[in-house]
């Protein structure tokens, strides 16, 4: 929150140095890890534990993380959808100007937003820990992942980015299990690239034309 008071607050009107700003304070933050603690860290490992489905092995721990998304996305559409801070957050989103002058202190909903998904997205690093390398640059392995499944699922974080990233999940899982990581990889893009090229408003603006 405080990073959003003093660097990230006087972007919003400036989107694309927005982006330069923030890639520069992960480099920052990445490179004096570096310095600190260096390359590489002590592995944790993956909690010992495994269930059998037919002739197929599982890992409990991945259950774990598929039941901790369930309910970190539960608690998501909790916070937006059934509290007065989401209500306010939502006005914000859609109107700044407008909520602004309703009342809502939309500094404060920015501040708040910024800190619960910096939060969520260190919650993701801990609870996904176990299964990789301990290294400083390990939240690089999921910008791209993570900012395709944004622009194809669209602007409601439920109903557009939770279905494009199952969407997309499958998609690469199968692949890898076919030919492998880098299969899976460039599959991954070409969706994306025919998902864009089909739905231009994310799968948000789909189900939006489709529900009314």
């Amino acid at each position: 929150m405080l990073i959003e008071v003093i660097i990230v607050r006087r972007f919003y009107k400036r989107p694309e140095d927005s982006l330069l700003a923030t890639w520069g304070l992960s480099l920052m933050i990445t490179q004096g890890t570096l310095l600190v603690i260096g390359s590489t860290v002590t592995g944790i490992g993956t909690p010992p534990g495994s269930f059998m489905v037919g002739d197929y092995s599982f890992s409990t721990y991945r259950m774990i993380l598929f039941g901790a998304s369930i309910a970190v996305l539960a608690f998501i559409y909790f916070v937006f959808m059934r509290t007065k801070f989401g209500v306010m957050a939502r006005a914000t989103m859609q109107d700044a100007t407008t909520a602004r002058a309703l009342g809502v202190k939309i500094s404060w909903i920015y501040a708040i937003t910024f800190g619960l998904g910096a939060g969520l997205a260190g919650l993701c690093g801990g609870l996904y820990a176990p299964t990789m390398s301990l290294i400083p640059t390990m939240g690089s392995t999921f910008v791209v992942e993570s900012f395709v499944t944004v622009v194809i699922g669209g602007a409601n974080v439920l109903m557009g980015t939770a279905p494009a990233g199952v969407l997309l999940a499958i998609i690469r899982t199968t692949l890898n299990a076919w030919h492998g990581q880098i299969v899976g990889q460039i599959g991954l893009l070409i969706a994306v690239i025919l998902v864009i090229r089909v739905l231009p408003d994310g799968i948000t603006g789909w189900m939006n034309r489709h529900m009314r």
